[in-house]
């Protein structure tokens, strides 16, 4: 036994200094949660929590969400994998009614407002570094990747909430040896690269306002799922619900959908796509089963309010880029439709929705609809790699699902985020404005009772 002592003292050592080597200065920001509740968080790379201050209340020690870990290799889509080391803990406490800023250390930080009028929406914003496609963005160029322009000309607005909708993580693969673009950059699934991705660019953004986290299919449990889990996800962390172990994937893959108020009369429904198919489903698989309830709860949650806003990863009514202008394909998910298809026959699901929005398709479109659908956007534009081009026009009578038929289409095919405004009026109108990356409006959209309509600045 004597004998072990040293090399066991050796391990730990080499385990613990290991943990020091990611150099990282602590942010706090705020998720909000599944039940409607503003969750405090503090990402950190120490192996313990520190105290809260609620405003001049006596501090209270955070707890802990997710520790130091480093996760054996589940597998992936990508030829080069690594198992995903977390480096950072973070740390949680629910924010108390009524106090108006927090306390970490030397970091002071507000609490989410009681209502939220002006909103950040963005999506698809991580460096793509893709190995199985050939395809790497030049991450370490402001102009290539440029989604931390788009934060500093987002700040300038001082949104009261940000709407991520989903695909934050993109560094899936190494650099190829001579691409100086994106060298030395951390790639995989660990505390690095979500750094790298997310954290440090949207540093000043999370520091300053409340963020909705979206979960895209970046976030699987196949890719960046258990770096979502410890950080962004909205709901408790639970062992069942990491993506640590495949065997928990049907679980893990299919959170639950939940509503977020913005006001008194119009509400976020949130709906978790991450994990479907580009195909039809059949009515038997397991996936159709579990997407036709959770749309069931959709239309439960909808019916508390006016106005309903809801949010997917994956479009449902939406334009699908092509290698020409000409070209026009729908490009709505067809796995989501064949379920939507079934319910509508006994529910009208679209009717209890008053607007559509979501990322995925690397572009912004607006949308409305002579069919009785809700206005759509796609906001995809935020700082992963384009992809393809969308006609500016689309032709008469053209359907983007069956009977969903366009009355009115912008898009913008370049880099940008999107402002929405919302009225606490329940039939007033909103206002979304595009803008491009250095901060000029470029498309201004009027929402009102379900229709938009938007023209050029």
């Amino acid at each position: 036994m004597r004998r072990l002592l040293p090399q066991f003292y050796l391990l730990l050592v080499l385990s613990l200094s290991s943990w020091g080597a990611f150099a990282f200065e602590p942010i706090a920001y705020t998720v909000m949660g599944s039940k409607g509740e503003g969750v405090l968080r503090w990402l950190t790379s120490a192996s313990s929590c520190p105290e809260v201050t609620w405003d001049s209340r006596a501090s209270v020690r955070m707890l802990l969400r997710a520790g130091q870990q480093d996760v054996p290799l589940r597998g992936g889509q990508q030829t080069d994998q690594k198992s995903a080391k977390f480096e950072l803990a973070v740390c949680e406490a629910v924010w108390p009614k009524g106090v108006q800023s927090a306390r970490i250390e030397q970091t002071v930080t507000s609490a989410p407002k009681q209502k939220f009028q002006r909103i950040l929406v963005i999506a698809d914003t991580g460096c793509r570094m893709k190995a199985s496609e050939n395809a790497f963005q030049d991450c370490n160029d402001s102009h290539a990747w440029p989604f931390a322009k788009i934060v500093e000309r987002a700040l300038q607005h001082k949104p009261d909430l940000v709407v991520h909708i989903g695909d934050l993580h993109y560094r899936e693969s190494p650099c190829p040896d001579g691409r100086v673009g994106c060298q030395q950059s951390p790639w995989g699934y660990g505390s690095d690269a979500w750094t790298a991705d997310f954290f440090n660019p949207a540093k000043a953004l999370l520091q300053s306002t409340p963020w909705l986290f979206v979960r895209g299919n970046h976030e699987s449990c196949a890719r960046a799922g258990q770096g979502w889990f410890r950080y962004l996800d909205a709901s408790p962390f639970q062992n069942n619900r990491s993506c640590d172990l495949p065997m928990h994937d049907g679980v893990a893959d299919f959170t639950p959908p939940f509503a977020i108020a913005l006001n008194a009369h119009t509400q976020f429904l949130v709906f978790d796509s991450s994990a479907t198919a580009g195909k039809s489903l059949s009515p038997d698989s397991a996936m159709f089963k579990t997407y036709q309830q959770q749309m069931v709860d959709v239309t439960r949650l909808a019916g508390e309010k006016t106005n309903n806003i809801f949010l997917s990863h994956h479009p449902l009514l939406a334009v699908a880029p092509s290698k020409t202008h000409a070209a026009a394909t729908a490009g709505g998910n067809r796995a989501l439709l064949s379920v939507l298809n079934a319910l509508d026959a006994q529910t009208p699901w679209f009717q209890k929705i008053s607007y559509l929005m979501h990322g995925h398709i690397h572009a912004f479109e607006a949308m409305s609809f002579k069919s009785q659908h809700p206005a759509s956007f796609v906001l995809g534009n935020a700082g992963s790699a384009m992809e393809g081009v969308l006609p500016a026009n689309l032709p008469a009578d053209f359907e983007v699902a069956p009977r969903a038929v366009v009355e009115h289409f912008t898009t913008q095919p370049d880099y940008g985020f999107a402002l929405l405004d919302v009225s606490d009026q329940p039939h007033s109108p909103w206002t979304l404005t595009e803008f491009d990356v250095q901060g000029r409006a470029v498309h201004t959209c009027t929402l009102l009772e379900r229709k938009s309509t938007c023209v050029a600045q």
